[in-house]
């Protein structure tokens, strides 16, 4: 009789969490939601989060508040994040920069892969490698061949330590064997001004970025660290085409939560997000920027995110890079 009434309680316990859950999903939200963002206004990763917050309303009934909080490589806001209840009005838009801060930091208050809940990978954009106008090779042999030659190596710029472009950089220079002198800048802007100056030699560069400078022949476009060719540029050959098989690397727009978030929560949120970012006016200004638009779901956003810890996770150990 006590098993009995033990299981009774079990089950009626069990369903009034499943029915909560459920209660949460189907009315939400009925009040404003925080779309958080670790980078000023007017980046890449901010005019992605205000198309999505501008939409959304319209499907919600409730605004949806874009609130920048740059600092730490993202780690402010990311911390800020992890630390908020998983009800769904804290949201979280980032970058490849979440998967790196795993193995580039020694001490984080919050865990990167285990503190937050995948929700959705809106769009990603490819890195491609260019150079300066004054180094005259156009192919990736070419590069490699001049690289081998130059006796006091070649410069390699970035847009920082740790990040996408650098990790990319040293991975790149561990595959050919070149001897890469790593130049960090502060962001796209000055490291783009230097590249087209001839101060610095080569660089992987975000595709929306170099995008303008390439089609004004004013950086020369080597090859591409992506699957395909992209139709901007479609003269500009794979880095697999260029002979090197499978290498691969992007920056990329995705959407997280706090990981408490119950999993029918995090469907609807994505089921309303990607009726947004598949329409044909978004996806014509994601492809504008260089990217491609992935959409993907919670499960296939989750399988993406430990692909890329372990990837990045390479590129630190080979750079050496390391935030304490």
């Amino acid at each position: 009789m006590k098993m009995h009434k033990r299981f009774v309680g079990l089950m009626v316990g069990l369903s009034m969490a499943l029915g909560t859950s459920a209660g949460l999903a189907a009315g939400y939200p009925d009040k404003p939601v925080t779309l958080v963002v670790p980078y000023p206004a007017g980046g890449a990763t901010d005019v992605i989060a205000r198309m999505i917050a501008e939409k959304l309303p319209d499907t919600w009934g409730q605004p949806v508040v874009v609130n920048n909080r740059p600092g730490a490589g993202t780690t402010v806001a990311a911390e800020a994040v992890a630390r908020a209840p998983g009800d769904g009005y804290t949201l979280y838009m980032t970058t490849a920069a979440h998967t790196i801060s795993a193995s580039l930091y020694k001490k984080l208050n919050y865990d990167p892969l285990k503190d937050f809940a995948p929700i959705t990978l809106t769009a990603t954009i490819p890195l491609v490698l260019v150079t300066t106008p004054s180094l005259k090779v156009k192919t990736l042999d070419e590069l490699i061949a001049y690289g081998k030659k130059a006796p006091d190596g070649m410069t390699m710029a970035s847009t920082g330590n740790g990040t996408p472009q650098h990790l990319t950089g040293e991975i790149f220079k561990s595959k050919t064997g070149l001897n890469l002198i790593h130049v960090p800048y502060k962001g796209d802007a000055p490291m783009l001004t230097d590249l087209l100056g001839g101060q610095v030699q080569m660089a992987f560069v975000t595709l929306s970025a170099a995008l303008p400078h390439i089609q004004a022949g004013k950086l020369n476009a080597v090859a591409l660290a992506h699957s395909r060719r992209v139709d901007a540029i479609k003269d500009v050959p794979t880095m697999d085409e260029s002979g090197m098989k499978g290498f691969e690397a992007a920056t990329w727009f995705g959407l997280f939560a706090p990981a408490s978030m119950p999993a029918d929560q995090r469907e609807k949120i994505y089921q309303d997000v990607s009726k947004i970012v598949g329409t044909p006016e978004m996806t014509k200004k994601l492809q504008a920027m260089g990217g491609d638009v992935n959409n993907s779901s919670p499960k296939e956003f989750q399988d993406f995110i430990n692909a890329e810890a372990a990837r990045w996770a390479e590129g630190v150990k080979l750079s050496g890079a390391q935030v304490d």
